[in-house]
């Protein structure tokens, strides 16, 4: 480690100019990384749904459909199908005339077909796109299909969700990181004596960023919610990195005459100190890779990657920019605006038997808020409701009463019998309005046989028949959830191979799985740091303080919905416990290593714990202040409720953390000092 700190420390402008050029492959990367903006996609591949959504693709070319309603005539939308059928990514239109032509008059059409495709002064048709919700190639069909010159046209389904989701991020993610820099540089400011070195800072951060999003290109793509938050999470818990070097370096130029070998010394000095403090962010974030949801493997590689890149950015781009800026920084300066913490540590300490109470007492009310907090799974309801999407959609619940689209996938070779009692069956199922199969269109008009090769594709190939239910209930709705229940049951009874799927099947599972993933995750990332703590402080007592300090903040943090009567997003739930304790657990560590090396001087446990409140207040406070400025602006400013949830909760966690760290946990400290002086090497 001393030979690459003393090449770094001494060779300034390469450094520089190797980690800059370094930039330009990484920006190659960034550029050829793919985007996935499908969260159901993410779902496991040995689910039945999942399974399902494949043959749709594979075979039918049916896995992306969307559902289009044009105000106006039936010669108005003859005239929009042939345009939109030219359009290259979609497989075909299906309309009232692909079904029975174009000779039979509407009031002749049986009631399960004209309730599909009319409703008051607007037709309705179904289009299908030959590739999936979240290819290019159907964002590009979904734009082309809007762009047409039409009478009023609306139209949704999951693909138009994609496309819309895409949209919003594309434009809010500069946004999000404009916002996390320019809050960032305040709170730096107020709490560094050097104005340049906020900005120093920042453009080491941003050269993490860079790398850290270059080097994505080796995971194929990355999710939509990846590349919303990664670059403002990685600005959050990499901080510290940065400000723990520079004032090592500060303190190691006071003792040389070199600032080269003081940096040196500072790299060497830090890099034992920045490894032990990024191990339980890096464990925090790497944990999501257990998770079914494969989202959550997305975020953690990424996260746990740019944890990695922050801590080799800090050690290697930050050294020379710090050398190559020393006149700039040395030069501007003003008042810190942060307190001494005198008053604090000595309040703390001499209440600090009302404040143990008051820890074990937040536990009540944080648990039960925290396990009562309301979640919901429907993607749409993240969204902007003037989305076109969304207002296609409820324009679809209120003139068609059609929320969702399930499909069905059953052999071909099902008896006619079988077939007609199945559909029976589902026509029958509360919320169902409507089933559209081969048996319900040679029913009105010619045998399967005689169908148009086109249409019979629609619905039979390679040895599947597909058949399309559509259902008035809500995506993650109660109602649908045992709708989807009764429905496996009626398939399966027909046809135990046979599939369920679509957005309202998918979410279901993803629910389920979800829930599975939560439990999974925090207690994975709960054994995961406490061995990591263990082993630091060669203590049991330890961790299990700290990890207890830590989980109450989290509580805290994830009860607060319950309390102002919020529904939050799934996704949340299952991510923030675990970054909250990935990347806030350092502050106890920070307070407590001090503590312990303050007791093995004097012996005195309540002087100890006085000058560790002191002298690690600051650095705790500038580090959650960080953490909450890189994300609060985010967290109010976007206009997607996932985003906004995530940052929001992570903004108010990191105070939370705060104020039970510097509050609560010297007391429960000192009243556990028997405990931990038992269980801790070298401490008796």
């Amino acid at each position: 480690m001393k030979k690459i700190a003393d090449f770094i420390a001494h060779h300034p402008k390469f450094m520089i100019i190797v980690m800059t050029l370094l930039l330009i492959p990484s920006v190659i990367g960034y550029k050829a990384t793919g985007v996935n903006y499908d969260i159901l996609s993410y779902l496991p591949k040995d689910l039945k749904s999942t399974q399902g959504q494949d043959i749709l693709d594979k075979n039918f070319k049916n896995a992306a459909t969307g559902m289009l309603i044009l105000n106006g005539s039936d010669n108005d939308a003859e005239k929009l199908k042939k345009e939109i059928k030219k359009i290259d990514g979609v497989e075909d239109v299906i309309s009232k005339t692909s079904l029975v032509g174009q000779t039979v008059p509407n009031s002749f059409l049986p009631d399960n077909i004209r309730n599909i495709f009319y409703a008051e002064d607007s037709t309705m048709m179904m289009v299908k796109f030959s590739e999936s919700s979240s290819s290019f190639k159907t964002m590009n069909a979904i734009e082309q299909i809007r762009n047409i010159k039409s009478n009023k046209k609306y139209l949704s389904g999951m693909s138009a969700l994609v496309k819309d989701t895409k949209d919003l991020i594309d434009k809010e993610t500069v946004i999000y990181a404009l916002l996390a820099v320019a809050l960032g540089l305040i709170i730096l400011s107020m709490t560094n004596e050097s104005t340049v070195i906020p900005f120093v800072f920042m453009l080491n951060i941003g050269y993490a960023v860079v790398y850290n999003f270059g080097t994505n290109i080796f995971l194929g793509e990355i999710s939509y919610l990846t590349k919303a938050i990664a670059a403002v999470l990685q600005l959050a818990v990499t901080m510290d990195y940065s400000i723990f070097l520079y004032h090592r370096y500060v303190e190691e130029k006071n003792k040389r005459e070199d600032k080269n070998d003081a940096m040196s010394r500072a790299i060497q000095n830090t890099f034992k100190s920045l490894f032990s403090s990024s191990l339980t962010t890096f464990a925090g974030f790497l944990v999501l890779v257990l998770m079914r949801l494969t989202l959550g493997k997305d975020i953690g590689l990424v996260m746990s990657k740019g944890v990695f890149i922050g801590l080799l950015s800090t050690l290697m781009v930050l050294p020379p920019m710090l050398l190559l800026t020393e006149k700039a920084v040395d030069k501007y300066n003003h008042r810190v605006l942060l307190p001494s913490f005198d008053k604090l540590s000595d309040g703390v300490i001499d209440h600090k038997r009302i404040l143990a109470v008051v820890f074990v007492v937040l536990f009540i009310p944080a648990i039960i808020g925290s396990t009562h907090t309301k979640l919901y799974y429907n993607l749409d309801r993240s969204l902007p409701q003037n989305l076109d999407s969304i207002v296609s959609l409820n324009k679809m619940k209120k003139d068609y009463n059609m929320a969702t689209t399930h499909f069905i996938i059953i052999k071909d070779d099902l008896s006619n019998t079988s077939m007609t009692e199945m559909i029976d069956q589902i026509e029958k199922t509360d919320g169902i309005n409507s089933v559209l199969s081969t048996n319900s269109l040679t029913g009105v008009t010619l045998p399967a046989t005689f169908l148009p090769d086109k249409l019979r594709d629609s619905f039979v190939k390679d040895g599947y028949q597909m058949i399309m239910v559509n259902s008035k209930y809500q995506t993650a709705s109660p109602e649908a959830h045992t709708q989807v229940a009764k429905l496996r049951d009626i398939i399966s009874h027909h046809d135990k191979e046979g599939y369920l799927t679509g957005e309202a099947v998918l979410t279901d599972d993803l629910t389920k799985i979800s829930d599975q993933d939560f439990k999974m995750v925090n207690i994975a990332s709960l054994i995961a740091v406490f061995i990591i703590i263990a082993v630091a402080f060669k203590s049991i007592g330890i961790p299990v303080v700290l990890i207890a300090a830590i989980e109450l903040a989290i509580q805290i943090n994830m009860a607060v919905p319950y309390y102002f009567g919020q529904t939050i997003p799934f996704i949340t739930s299952i991510v923030i416990g675990v970054i909250q304790l990935g990347s806030t657990i350092d502050y106890s560590i920070l307070l407590t290593d001090r503590f312990l090396h303050e007791y093995r001087k004097s012996k005195d446990i309540n002087k100890s714990l006085k000058i560790s409140v002191k002298e690690t207040s600051k650095s705790i406070v500038t580090s959650a202040l960080s953490f909450m400025a890189a994300t609060i602006g985010v967290g109010i400013y976007s206009k997607m409720e996932i985003v906004s949830t995530i940052c929001t909760f992570l903004a108010r966690g990191a105070i939370i953390s705060m104020l039970v760290i510097i509050l609560l946990l010297p007391a429960v400290l000192s009243i556990a000092f028997p405990f931990i002086k038992k269980t801790t090497k070298g401490l008796a």
